[in-house]
Parts: structure tokens; sequence; C-alpha cells
């Protein structure tokens, strides 16, 4: 066991790996932002302008990492439109490994003590029996705010990559990968998609320089303009032979086309190429949010697991 300590970039690897062998066992019990993928993706993309107010805590037995717990403490978020937001709560990302489910109270206890005096919010499963009882034991309650429908409550989507159709693009399209593109479309890229955002090309380099990042799966689309009008990044983990896609996203006057399906059935078949029997993505599961929800599904994934979001007012 360690003390609370500013996460950095060689926990990673150890909290990815706990991902993997909790995925092995259980992936149902993977909650937003504890999987392979996600970790590497918000530590690249964040790490340069949050590391200061993200604190985290790591519990080992017989050598081995058997939990976890990320805290996400105030902090400002400026996008690229000049918003600025001040987030006044805390956040939590966590795993522990079914074989060690009395770690839970530990996690909770730890969160407790490290966002002491504000509004904390958690994301545990709901297939998660053991850990819902422990933290609703410490006062925390279903956050009626997130699982409204048109909350930003999650669902862990998954299909095995068995049959991939092939993907048709629209004339004078064709699919790129960050590595033929390079960063700047890469970049540019995900702006157009996401705007507003907090990405930046530094968030990019801390994308591409986690140990996880691999530019011929980082897929595109380009226009017959020259327009990066798709893309995704996806994260392949060997041990499970799984690929997570984080994120998807459109160009806005590229929308309606098709591009998405048909990028998303180009990356299943370079994921499957490059070793990965099934594939999963993440999308808002509200009814208000239909349209991922209805893409993936398209696409043949179905739901695997949700989160449970709660909350615990500030004391």
């Amino acid at each position: 066991m360690t003390d609370s300590a500013l996460l950095t970039a060689s926990d990673i690897p150890l909290m990815q790996g706990l991902a993997q062998r909790v995925t092995a066992v259980r992936p149902d019990l993977i909650s937003a932002g504890a999987s392979y993928g996600e970790l590497a993706w918000v530590y690249g993309k964040g790490h340069t302008a949050q590391n200061s107010t993200w604190r985290r805590r790591l519990w080992f037995s017989e050598g081995e990492l058997a939990a976890w717990a990320w805290a996400f403490l105030p902090h400002r978020v400026r996008r690229d439109d000049g918003s600025v937001t001040d987030v006044t709560g805390a956040s939590l990302s966590h795993q522990v490994h079914p074989a060690h489910a009395e770690l839970a109270d530990e996690v909770i206890r730890w969160y407790d003590t490290v966002a002491a005096g504000l509004e904390r919010t958690a994301l545990p499963t709901t297939g998660d029996e053991f850990g819902l009882t422990r933290w609703a034991a410490h006062g925390y309650l279903p956050d009626a705010r997130a699982l409204a429908d048109d909350g930003d409550w999650t669902q862990l989507n998954q299909r095995d990559l068995t049959e991939v159709e092939q993907p048709v693009l629209p004339p004078g399209f064709r699919f790129r990968t960050a590595g033929e593109a390079g960063p700047e479309a890469a970049v540019r890229a995900h702006l157009d998609a996401w705007s507003p955002s907090t990405y930046t090309a530094q968030s990019y380099e801390g994308v591409r320089h986690t140990a996880a990042y691999r530019a011929d799966l980082h897929v595109l689309v380009e226009a017959p303009d020259g327009t990066m009008a798709a893309s995704t990044i996806m994260w392949l983990d060997p041990m499970n032979r799984t690929v997570e896609f984080e994120p998807v996203g459109t160009h806005p006057a590229h929308r309606r086309l098709g591009l998405a399906h048909a990028m998303m059935l180009h990356g299943m078949r370079l994921a499957r190429a490059a070793g990965a029997t099934l594939a999963t993505v993440v999308c808002l599961g509200g009814t208000a949010h239909p349209k991922a929800r209805g893409l993936y599904q398209g696409l043949g994934f179905r739901e695997l697991s949700r989160d449970a979001p709660l909350i615990k007012p500030a004391d």
C-alpha cells in the first residue's frame, strides 16, 4: 500500500494492468474512466493542464496491484472557444479487483479524506453489488442529475470481430492514419468534431506518448477537400485481445454521411489484423442521447454494463 500522491505517468501502466486483469474475469466491473484505453486517453490529454489537481492511491497485495483510486479535485477548464469553467467538486475513477473486494472501504475512506469538504461523485458499475453496498454505507446516494434521461451516465458496449463487413465511404473520401496525416491533422480532426474542447496540440503530444497509443490504430477519414472529416483512436489490449474506441467524432459539416459507421468498420478490421477478437465502445445511455448509441447498435454493439453514478453532498 502507498500513501496519497500526485498521479504520475509511471502509475498508468500499473493501473492499466489491473484493468486488464479485471477485464479477464469480470468486464462488467470496468467503470467509466477505469478501462485500459480510457486511462491512457484521460491521462495523456489532460496531465499537462490538470496534473496538479490529480491525486491517487494504490493498494498492493503480495506485490501486485489490487486496487487504485484517482481523485479529480477542483480545477479550471479552458476550452478552445475561450470559455472557462471552474469545477468546484471532486470526482473519482477507481478499480478494485474482485478478489480484493474488501478494499472498497479503504478506497472510499481515502476519497472522503482527500476530497473532504467537497461535493463528491463516484462511478462504480451496476454489476458491482458489493461495492454499491459499501458506497451506500458511507453516505453516497444515486446521482439523480447524472441518471436523468439527459444525464451523463454511460454504458459499455461490446461486439466480437469474427465477421466485420467491408466499409464503404462516399466517393472522394478516404481512410488515413494519424501516422500518415500527421499531428496537426489529428488535432484539427478532434477539435472540429468536439469543439468547444480542452484539446490542444500539447494534449495530443501527451496522448501519443502514452505506452498504449498506436498511430496505426488512430484512424481518420479525409474529405475530398483535404478536411479530416472524422477520427477515432483505438486502444489495443493485447492480453485480452480487445480494442477500445475512444474517442469517436465527426466534423459537423460531414455528419449523416455514414463516415463514422465506415470508419469504425475499417478500424475493427485493422484491430482484428492486429490480433483483437472483441471491440468495446462507451456511449451516453440516457434516452436524450440516442445518436451515438444508435450508431453503435447499428454496428452490432450490445450493452455489456453501465455505470451507477453516486454523489455525496459537501460536508
